[in-house]
């Protein structure tokens, strides 16, 4: 008798030592159940810009890979318009790359997305020119918000000297789901060039890029657990 109240008393003990831990890891993840999608830029025949044999849609997509990871380690619900190297037109598409664009924007609404980050690579002629920076559109409110809060991330984390900018370029005019476009650094920049190609550095970018939308759901109100 004394030996089933025992395991029965050790049986009660482990499921509430399970439902303890349970409650605990959700309150510890800040994204939870937020739906972000992930949008490495260019791909397939598109390569963006380049330098020699290094492609900025082949580090858009190490980025966005990195940024992935750290988003759902948060809680987030993570989708990405590509997972390969490809471009999303259709061989029915006259405009192949409108059409790359248009099927990009149809998964962020099909996947009923929270918001969406837009992953991409600088380049510019004066090769002194160097720093992450975050692009959005005045669609909605809510993108200056959220580029804001990821720049200041940028500022703090890499030393970024850059700002936010507007940009009117089809994707980012076109939905009105909150979303940015993050430029991660300029390709045209020797130091960046080497630092944009180490998986410790795209972690880095990550971890800034996801911190930036943890603060921004915080000041909305939108954050379901606190750390």
């Amino acid at each position: 008798m004394l030996k089933i109240k025992y395991k029965t008393t050790l049986l009660i003990i482990f499921c509430l030592l399970v439902l303890s831990l349970q409650v605990i890891s959700a309150q510890t993840l800040p994204l939870q159940d937020t739906i972000i999608m992930v949008d490495p830029g260019h791909g397939g025949r598109d390569s963006g810009t380049y330098y020699g044999k290094l492609y900025e849609k082949d580090i858009n997509l190490e980025i966005s890979k990195a940024l992935e990871e750290e988003l759902t380690k948060n809680g987030a619900i993570v989708y990405m318009t590509r997972t390969r190297d490809i471009d999303l037109s259709s061989i029915y598409d006259s405009a192949k790359k409108r059409g790359d664009l248009y099927r990009r924007l149809l998964k962020i609404k099909e996947t009923k997305s929270d918001l969406y980050i837009s992953i991409h690579i600088n380049w510019y002629q004066n090769t002194s020119m160097k720093g992450a920076e975050v692009l959005y559109n005045s669609i909605n409110e809510n993108n200056e918000k959220l580029a804001k809060s990821i720049m200041k991330e940028f500022k703090t984390d890499l030393g970024s000297t850059r700002t936010i900018k507007t940009t009117d370029l089809y994707m980012y005019r076109n939905t009105t789901t909150p979303g940015v476009l993050v430029e991660c650094g300029y390709l045209s920049n020797p130091t960046e060039r080497t630092l944009l190609q180490q998986e410790d550095y795209q972690k880095k970018l990550a971890k800034s890029i996801t911190n930036g939308i943890i603060n921004y759901l915080k000041k909305k109100g939108k954050i379901k657990y606190v750390i």
